[in-house]
């Protein structure tokens, strides 16, 4: 049953990695330009890797077919939303720089990853407690899908007023984009909070999922 549940699951989380991807090629017109970012590209480049990296690890991670994998994953999902509003409500606050908006972010911030803790919580129960590598598995599914919330939510705000502007100069496109362009300037700036989010988030995830793993344990 628990197969069954996560197959269905499975399908709109890989959509919404295909939904950041577009977002992100939409965002990175014209994509012969991307190469004008700063360090080559990178910061452009960086995210579209990671999104393309969370959907085969759905497709893995989502395909294992130990009854108590799947059920662990399935039971994640109740952490991992609220997580992801969370993280949202982070992107949303990111705009104001008053004290309690920095203070809001950060409790936001450390609610979703106790979310993603207790995900892991969730899944070692499954296994009553003995395997803690469930609770690993359950905190990253459920940090990847908050990931996924808040990404999708940087890039919607991305202004598409101005794309990437050509010039033949590497060293005057590199000065333009980097330094003069407050607009490019915006966009690596929402680039790089994406790829943070996709990186740190499954880490933060795995390890919390252990750590509540390893304290529910009798």
């Amino acid at each position: 049953m628990a197969t069954g549940r996560l197959s269905l699951i499975r399908i709109p989380l890989i959509l919404l990695a295909v939904g950041d991807l577009v977002l992100l090629a939409v965002r990175l017109r014209p994509w012969n330009e991307i190469m004008n970012l700063p360090t080559d590209g990178t910061a452009g480049y960086d995210p579209i890797i990671c999104v393309l990296t969370y959907i085969f690890l759905f497709f893995w991670i989502g395909g294992n077919r130990n009854p108590e994998v799947q059920q662990a994953l399935v039971k994640s999902l109740r952490m991992a939303i609220p997580a992801g509003l969370l993280a949202m409500g982070f992107v949303y606050l990111s705009d104001d720089h008053s004290r309690q908006s920095f203070n809001l972010q950060m409790v936001a911030l450390a609610v979703a990853a106790l979310l993603c803790g207790l995900a892991g919580w969730q899944g070692a129960k499954v296994a009553g407690n003995r395997n803690p590598n469930l609770g690993i598995a359950a905190g990253v599914w459920a940090s990847m899908v908050s990931a996924l919330m808040a990404v999708a939510v940087v890039l919607a705000r991305i202004d598409l007023a101005h794309p990437l502007p050509p010039s033949p100069d590497p060293w005057k496109q590199y000065q333009g984009l980097a330094i003069g362009n407050q607009t490019i300037q915006s966009l690596v700036h929402s680039l790089n909070m994406g790829t943070g989010f996709l990186l740190i988030s499954p880490l933060v995830g795995g390890t919390l999922g252990l750590l509540f793993a390893l304290a529910s344990r009798d």
